[in-house]
């Protein structure tokens, strides 16, 4: 049986602020300033087959590192990736003596959306998106092994529906409605729904879905495909207006 993820192949959002140093490889740094520790993750959460994103043992070494900080920074902006990674990280920060701030900066989709809900405070940009689902797996073998893979979907499904019902307060079956569809929140939406406490203070911050066709519920404002033709018929009826 493969690893689990909560989703591995989701979107990635573009993000026209809040960037970590490009010195630091795969969106990924964390640092201490001043007695507060700051965690950037803008990519991969567990690495993948190619060696991309940060994996749990990584996190904990590093949060470890910052040595003793009166508060952290959290700043998100990730298509998710291994649920079981998120899981260390999120137990990881909920553990810390430090009070967590979580920033959704563009995009908490996924396992990403689990992690953020380790913060004490979670502000959310008003261009970003939160988005939740079922854990889903890739996995090999027998008909037995099919069936113990789904088993322990089911069990990873109870886990984050019970997470997401601490932070937000809704109704198991509402959150397993929604992890079922596929849904995805806008920043208002996110806080509205308990997913984040309040909009982030004069931050915008657009999100794009480069590979929309890895999805099943993608919002039609995250299609790259849909932007492009907008775009080109806009173009299209202001050069009838002139002639």
């Amino acid at each position: 049986m493969r690893h689990l993820h909560h989703m591995r192949d989701c979107p990635v959002a573009s993000v026209t602020q809040f960037r970590p140093p490009a010195k630091e490889p795969n969106g990924y740094r964390m640092v201490a300033r001043a007695g507060r520790g700051e965690i950037y993750l803008y990519g991969v959460i567990g690495q993948d087959f190619w060696g991309e994103g940060v994996s749990a043992s990584q996190f904990a070494k590093d949060l470890k590192a910052l040595g003793k900080v009166s508060a952290i920074d959290l700043r998100i902006n990730s298509d998710g990736g291994s649920v079981t990674e998120a899981e260390s990280m999120y137990t990881h920060l909920v553990e810390h003596e430090a009070r967590v701030t979580v920033h959704i900066d563009g995009l908490a989709a996924s396992a990403a959306s689990f992690i953020a809900m380790a913060g004490d405070e979670i502000l959310v940009s008003d261009g970003a998106f939160v988005m939740i689902h079922e854990a889903r797996m890739m996995s090999y073998g027998t008909a037995n092994d099919f069936r113990r893979g789904a088993d322990l979907l089911d069990k990873v499904n109870d886990r984050l529906v019970a997470k997401y019902a601490a932070r937000t307060k809704q109704p198991d079956k509402q959150l397993r409605d929604w992890m079922a569809a596929e849904t995805w929140f806008t920043g208002a939406e996110a806080v509205k729904h308990g997913f984040a406490d309040k909009l982030a203070a004069d931050l915008k911050v657009a999100a794009c879905v480069q590979k929309p066709e890895r999805f099943t519920n993608l919002p039609a404002a995250l299609d790259p495909k849909r932007q492009r033709v907008a775009a080109a018929m806009a173009r299209i009826r202001a050069c009838a207006k002139k002639t």
